[in-house]
């Protein structure tokens, strides 16, 4: 069997191999491909691995060999499922890996909002620390976690992760599923309408999929809703917020911070008008990337090659 993967620096970087997936066949691996070779390159390939390179119908229409996708990610909306299926081409993707990376990185930007870290630290560096009459030189106020609400919105497993941090860091937990009914509750979150979790939150975590009942669910209407200087963390998909929406927001102070690890293009090269935006802390979408989870999504991607192999898929989402 030959395996093509197309985006394989995404995962492997400079510190993991493919060597699991070596047991199955010849494995071809490409740091990086550009539009006009994704064809090229699965020809001949009987399986095909991707993070983010697209593969719609315009690609697979063009590869008669092809026998599987396999998605390097969670999200697999660069794959065409329907017109896979109709090709009978099963299509997995790895859950769980980025779980707890996913939900350390939301609350490293909780924490970078609540204390300032980035800004204290480069004033320090500057040296006004130095020039300071007092011993404990503050910017401005912290904030304390304890005691404050938030809101998860979407409550799959890194939305319950962030939950049980938050509850963790004494926080009251409401979360918004749509697979849950308002007025009931787990463990750590009281389950809430996506309004109610909107206006009574402090903070809102967006850790849901993006489809056509959550793109730019954060938007003009929505913020409006909002209690004025909430924190919106996005460790999701870039298009569950309205981007100009939230810029005017933190340009107006009617949300008082944004920690985003997702935009809506990526990499941003046309731009974003909330780069530079006030008290907008960005990360380029590598909350996921730790090494302990790039080596749980290669173990993942094997395992599910050998299920399908064995005639028993698993994580089939087509």
């Amino acid at each position: 069997m030959r395996i093509a993967i197309l985006d394989a620096y995404t995962t492997v970087r400079d510190d993991l191999d493919w060597s699991p997936l070596e047991k199955f066949g010849t494995v071809q691996s490409f740091d990086r491909t550009p539009p006009g070779l994704i064809v090229e390159r699965a020809r001949s390939a009987d399986a095909v691995l991707v993070n983010k390179v697209p593969m719609f119908a315009e690609q697979l229409g063009q590869l008669p060999n092809l026998k599987y996708v396999g998605v390097l990610a969670t999200g697999y909306n660069n794959v065409d499922l329907k017109f896979a299926r109709s090709r009978n081409i099963p299509v997995s993707n790895a859950p769980g890996y980025g779980t707890d990376s996913v939900a350390q990185a939301v609350f490293a930007h909780i924490l970078n909002i609540s204390n300032r870290v980035q800004a204290h630290s480069d004033a320090v560096a500057k040296g006004a620390w130095a020039r300071s009459k007092d011993v404990c030189f503050c910017l401005s106020a912290t904030v304390e976690l304890s005691g404050k609400t938030l809101g998860v919105f979407g409550y799959g497993a890194i939305g319950r992760r962030v939950a049980e941090i938050g509850a963790a860091f004494g926080m009251r937990v409401l979360a918004f599923s749509p697979s849950r009914t308002a007025g009931t509750r787990d463990a750590v979150a009281e389950f809430v309408r996506a309004d109610e979790l909107f206006s009574r939150s402090d903070a809102i975590s967006l850790n849901c999929p993006l489809n056509g009942a959550t793109a730019g669910i954060v938007c003009a209407g929505t913020i409006a809703k909002m209690r004025r200087g909430v924190w919106i963390i996005n460790a999701g998909r870039g298009g569950l917020v309205d981007e100009c929406a939230l810029a005017e927001a933190l340009e107006s102070g009617a949300v008082g911070a944004a920690g985003l690890d997702v935009l809506c293009e990526e990499p941003p090269v046309s731009g974003s008008p909330l780069i530079g935006a006030p008290n907008c802390f960005i990360t380029p979408h590598n909350a996921w990337a730790t090494r302990e989870a790039r080596a749980r999504l290669i173990e993942i991607a094997a395992e599910n090659i050998a299920s399908w192999l064995d005639g028993k898929p698993r994580n089939i989402v087509n």
